[in-house]
């Protein structure tokens, strides 16, 4: 017999409500909660084996998630609506941006069957210039559309648009990412680079003033370094939302399998210096997201549900009874 794990009762504390003063402000998760790792790592009790359920549980333990589904495939506003059912009042949703918004690489078969019928080309991977402004603004206005009941209900954290490593800082790429702004508003956006011009030493200034003069959350990482898309560990906050996401220090960061990628399980020192550094962060600032995206295995859950504690975040609030 499948069992499901009801959400009545539970509810994560909003900023402020009470507790120490800084720990309200902290919201610690991962980035997925069904990546095929994690399932096979046991984490999820037997009980957890439907799409509902699985979220209820995760739910009841971190406060926020990354969903980066939609960055492969732009969801459907009923899955959006199921989010929205099956997570308690209080919890918080960032989405990842579809991929086709951030110019990256995507797989025709991901754009929306009416609009890829209709394309003047028969690449098998198209780019957001290969598809015309038609088509560019229906995978605008569809994608966005659908975010709109998390939105509504007060569960949409950000969107996260994560930028190619050929991305590089410069005028023309400002004003896309003011237009990407433009175009989410009332919902908001933050943004993650991956091409090291715009944290270079000289142009890191640059780059932070930027984004706080449009209030813009920066994504600050930690990440291998040494690649062509590797950025700096730097902590700052240029809008009254701060984003950490921690990707380990895989050796096989440029793998194309996703648990090579990400198999890292960081230790008890890491936790500690990163739990200090936040902790510094997070006094600038209302309110500070941390999501794990070290996902290999139960590695992100683990090191998450630590850093938390080490954080003083804050725990599911339940109903007497």
């Amino acid at each position: 017999m499948t069992t499901q794990l009801s959400l009545d009762g539970i509810t994560w504390p909003a900023a402020g409500d009470g507790g120490r003063p800084d720990a309200e402000r902290i919201l610690v998760g991962t980035a997925s909660w069904t990546d095929r790792s994690l399932l096979e790592s046991g984490w999820y009790p037997a009980g957890a084996s439907t799409p509902a359920a699985r979220l209820a549980y995760y739910a009841s333990r971190f406060p926020i998630v990354e969903v980066d589904a939609t960055y492969y495939h732009p969801p459907a506003q009923r899955t959006v609506e199921a989010w929205r059912d099956r997570t308690p009042r209080g919890f918080t949703f960032n989405v990842k941006a579809f991929s086709l918004l951030t110019n990256h690489p995507t797989r025709r078969e991901s754009l929306y069957k009416d609009l890829r019928d209709g394309l003047g080309t028969s690449k098998r991977t198209v780019y957001l210039s290969d598809v015309g402004p038609r088509v560019a603004e229906e995978v605008w206005q569809r994608f966005l559309s659908a975010l709109r009941p998390l939105h509504e209900a007060g569960k949409l954290g950000a969107l996260l648009f994560q930028f190619p490593p050929w991305f590089p800082i410069g005028r023309d790429n400002r004003r896309y990412i003011i237009e990407c702004a433009r175009r989410c508003d009332p919902m908001r956006i933050c943004v993650e680079f991956r091409n090291h011009t715009w944290m270079a030493e000289d142009n890191r200034a640059e780059t932070l003033d930027f984004l706080a003069s449009h209030d813009i959350p920066y994504v600050c990482v930690d990440m291998p370094q040494g690649h062509p898309s590797s950025i700096p560990p730097v902590l700052a906050a240029t809008s009254d939302l701060a984003i950490v996401r921690l990707h380990g220090h895989s050796g096989r960061w440029t793998s194309k399998k996703i648990e090579e990628r990400f198999a890292y399980l960081y230790s008890e020192p890491e936790l500690r210096r990163w739990a200090t550094r936040i902790r510094a962060l997070a006094g600038q600032v209302p309110t500070t997201h941390v999501l794990l995206n070290n996902c290999c295995g139960d590695n992100s859950q683990r090191n998450a549900a630590r850093l938390a504690a080490l954080l003083g975040a804050p725990e599911p609030e339940r109903a007497p009874g």
